[in-house]
């Protein structure tokens, strides 16, 4: 069967504390969306795809996505994956670009946009005083910086920076510099042993 441009697809929520309260939503999403919420799942396994579209349910992240179920065409769907972006070790870091940071530690991560790491007062600004994610930068620019993959659900290349103790505590010092009190008193107490970078990249399908 020929691939649609969209599907009907019910939306409703997984997380156990809202599964009697969140309504179903009915929504006609376009295939393509559809799919890369399926690869962040099983990343560009053309045949489990398949499968997925002929079972017609997708579970991703805290949301339940269910469809009339089809058969589809493996080549159509090979088609249409080659469109999407493939992990590249080859491309470099590009700290402009970068707009996550997720810290990692013993404890749970920490997830740190780049909205409110940038924030400076007009103090700040007139001293030329660094930001949290300036140290951040400066940290995955001096430090050991990998490519780890890309990925779907963030459609971005990832990076993963090893941090040495006295850079971990460089960032520990410098969370006095975020933009929320609870995020300042994360970052500030965790003993933070590496760091996810996000870099987005977009698909070119469709």
């Amino acid at each position: 069967m020929p691939l649609p441009e969209t599907v009907r697809v019910k939306l409703s929520s997984e997380a156990a504390e809202y599964v009697s309260l969140t309504p179903v939503v009915v929504q006609e999403m376009p295939l393509l969306d559809l799919i890369e919420h399926m690869l962040g799942v099983t990343g560009k396994d053309e045949a489990r795809i398949c499968d997925l579209l002929l079972r017609g349910t997708l579970v991703s992240g805290a949301s339940r996505f269910r469809w009339t179920g089809w058969e589809a065409d493996a080549e159509s769907v090979r088609a249409l994956l080659d469109g999407f972006p493939d992990p590249d070790p080859t491309r470099p870091f590009n700290a402009a670009q970068c707009v996550r940071a997720v810290l990692r530690g013993p404890r749970q991560p920490i997830t740190i946009p780049r909205d409110a790491a940038t924030r400076r007062s007009l103090v700040s600004v007139l001293l030329r005083r660094k930001t949290f994610w300036d140290h951040l930068m400066a940290a995955a620019e001096s430090g050991d910086l990998r490519y780890s993959g890309y990925s779907y659900r963030d459609r971005a290349d990832v990076y993963q920076l090893t941090l040495s103790a006295p850079a971990a505590q460089r960032l520990r010092d410098a969370a006095r510099l975020l933009r929320y009190t609870a995020l300042e008193a994360q970052a500030r107490n965790s003993l933070t042993e590496s760091a996810e970078l996000y870099v987005p990249r977009k698909r070119s399908a469709g």
